[in-house]
């Protein structure tokens, strides 16, 4: 792909009406929790302005890009919207343009841990495109999101068509295989302070705005710890100045203090997505 990158300008593409696309509302992933599945629909259809905004988007050669450009459609989902349950059919995939997807493995008894995290710089259902039918994780929208999406048999077809498509998604598929080993590492051996420094950073890199609205609750399910554990740290790294936290919106004060609280992973999985 090196020497097909070419990065895509500005279009101004007329989008159609997007058809009803079956979300649920994720607000809660407590024990027992079940999805949503009456949530009304929530995406709101835009111009393809700027698909570029989306990384692999960008690396696609112009014919790649040209191939799946009026298939793909824009959209904007709320905070708590569920794109895929483990065990069910892919029916769509995203580019995220601005924002940030979870991905979460969730056990019988209903309990869930994030063991990865997509932005602009991924993909979400990527693997719809070589075959991969049936997810695995859940998929939630943890902030704000601004993206593209295609068909997952729209998408196959066209991965299909092009060696040098398959070939990226082969490459995203791995990038986000080495995000999920970090981030179990991460889970087992590193400090509540150094993670959840390291998962605020990562949420700032995706989002545009200068707050981002992480609740305790939000945050100790996405950690796998208590509340009590998430206001405690969080009091700490705002007492020490590296942040300010009210009514459950975050604000990164001293970003370079707090990538020095944060632990290892953060640069690691920063280095990993710059491969990709």
């Amino acid at each position: 792909m090196s020497g097909s990158r070419q990065t895509i300008g500005r279009r101004d593409t007329h989008i159609e009406s997007v058809p009803a696309v079956r979300l649920r509302s994720a607000n809660s992933f407590s024990c027992g929790y079940q999805p949503d599945r009456s949530a009304k629909e929530t995406a709101v259809t835009v111009e393809i302005t700027d698909p570029a905004a989306n990384h692999l988007l960008a690396a696609l050669s112009r014919a790649d890009f040209t191939e799946i450009k009026s298939l793909l459609k824009q959209v904007t989902l709320e905070q708590g919207e569920v794109l895929q349950e483990p065990g069910e059919e892919v029916e769509q995939v995203y580019f995220p343009h601005d924002g940030m997807v979870s991905l979460l493995a969730v056990m019988k008894d209903g309990r869930a841990i994030e063991t990865a995290t997509v932005g602009a710089e991924g993909v979400v259902g990527v693997m719809a495109g070589i075959g991969l039918h049936t997810a695995l994780t859940r998929a939630v929208v943890q902030l704000p999101l601004v993206a593209s999406k295609i068909s997952a048999i729209s998408f196959r077809k066209a991965v299909q068509s092009s060696s040098s498509l398959r070939n990226l998604v082969v490459r995203a598929n791995d990038a986000l295989l080495a995000q999920v080993q970090i981030t179990a590492a991460c889970n087992a051996l590193h400090t509540i302070e150094a993670r959840l420094a390291r998962w605020i950073l990562q949420s700032s890199d995706r989002s545009r705005g200068a707050a981002l609205p992480l609740t305790q609750e939000l945050l100790s399910q996405m950690l796998g710890v208590t509340r009590s554990s998430v206001g405690e740290v969080a009091g700490k790294l705002q007492a020490a100045g590296l942040i300010r936290y009210v009514r459950g919106n975050i604000e990164i004060v001293d970003r370079r203090a707090l990538e020095k609280t944060a632990c290892e992973c953060y640069s690691t999985l920063r280095q990993a997505s710059v491969l990709l």
